[in-house]
């Protein structure tokens, strides 16, 4: 069978998919199953773990965000399977390697030799066989600064600002809003481009304040997609998320983005069956936004809130094709 054959029909369609970690990584797993024409835009906020450390050391974009998306890209064949396991490959030792993946310090060889963050993903994506393009959503490194309510307990209504990608994920309280530090940032053109080109954009799944409202956050970004004559798709995520959105109802998720981008026009929200425990009221809130709302079991069988590739690439597919 050829690879062709094996990845199955395509729509012909041009996707654009925007956000960062496991996220993005499931949404880039289903989509490229259903289209040749895919564009990954991936936040670049991350200041933890490998990432942090090679932001830190050489001044350049964290690649771990960036790494994930590439390895969603690569084939299900033997070739794109070995050299996804290859990418995620984390060391163990108690040594300065300790915590390291292959892949970001791949990414980081490639920028340092080849010049241009963009020149250096395609060369890896070139490698990899990826069935699409990973570009960065700005061209420099940047900070996210929340608005957190109710860190302590006894102040439930103080309002405080956490700084930092994993500092905002692993803080208590409730993020309110987010800025990006410096405020407005540079967005990549080749991805504004892509954006502007697009059939389709996809938001979501992720977390949701430091991977996926970042883009919005972005003038450059925020621009292409409301100019866009692509549609905007918004995924949702499948449960609340400790430090972000704990608390969350699916409709908070959607008002929460509309109030970082108002003039954002959102044509599907697609969200999982199960996971949703007021259909009625997230039609509503769906509906007077103008967009319409499409459920579908999306989930993983197992009870993990972890989207399945293939459920969700038919959620795609109905969606685009109207079906």
């Amino acid at each position: 069978m050829s690879p062709a054959e094996e990845r199955g029909p395509r729509l012909p369609t041009s996707v654009v998919a925007l956000g960062g970690g496991h996220g993005l990584h499931a949404s880039l797993s289903a989509l490229r199953r259903v289209t040749d024409d895919l564009t990954a835009v991936v936040t670049v906020a991350d200041n933890g773990g490998s990432s942090g450390r090679l932001r830190g050391e050489f001044g350049v974009l964290p690649p771990g965000d960036l790494r994930m998306a590439l390895a969603a890209l690569c084939g299900d064949d033997e070739w794109g399977q070995t050299w996804a396991k290859v990418l995620q490959h984390r060391f163990a030792s108690d040594g300065e390697m300790g915590g390291h993946v292959v892949g970001n310090l791949l990414i980081v060889g490639l920028w340092e030799l080849l010049g241009g963050h963009v020149n250096g993903l395609e060369w890896v994506a070139r490698l990899l066989d990826a069935r699409g393009r990973v570009l960065p959503m700005a061209t420099t490194p940047m900070d996210i600064t929340a608005e957190v309510r109710g860190i302590d307990p006894s102040r439930p209504d103080d309002i405080d600002l956490v700084q930092g990608q994993v500092e905002i994920a692993t803080s208590e309280g409730r993020v309110s809003a987010i800025n990006l530090d410096p405020p407005a940032p540079e967005a990549c053109p080749e991805a504004v481009d892509a954006l502007q080109a697009a059939d389709w954009i996809v938001l979501g799944p992720g977390s949701w304040y430091t991977s996926v409202i970042p883009h919005l956050m972005v003038p450059g970004l925020r621009r292409a997609i409301e100019e866009s004559h692509g549609r905007v798709i918004v995924v949702l995520n499948l449960a609340e998320q400790a430090g972000e959105t704990a608390g969350y109802l699916p409709e908070d998720l959607l008002e929460a983005l509309l109030d970082h981008a108002p003039a954002l026009k959102v044509h599907t929200v697609l969200a999982d069956l199960n996971a949703v425990p007021d259909p009625d009221l997230l039609d509503r809130v769906v509906t007077d936004g103008g967009a319409r709302l499409e459920l579908a079991d999306v989930a993983m069988d197992d009870g993990s809130p972890r989207h399945d590739p293939e459920k969700l690439a038919a959620a795609y597919v109905r969606i685009m094709t109207g079906v």
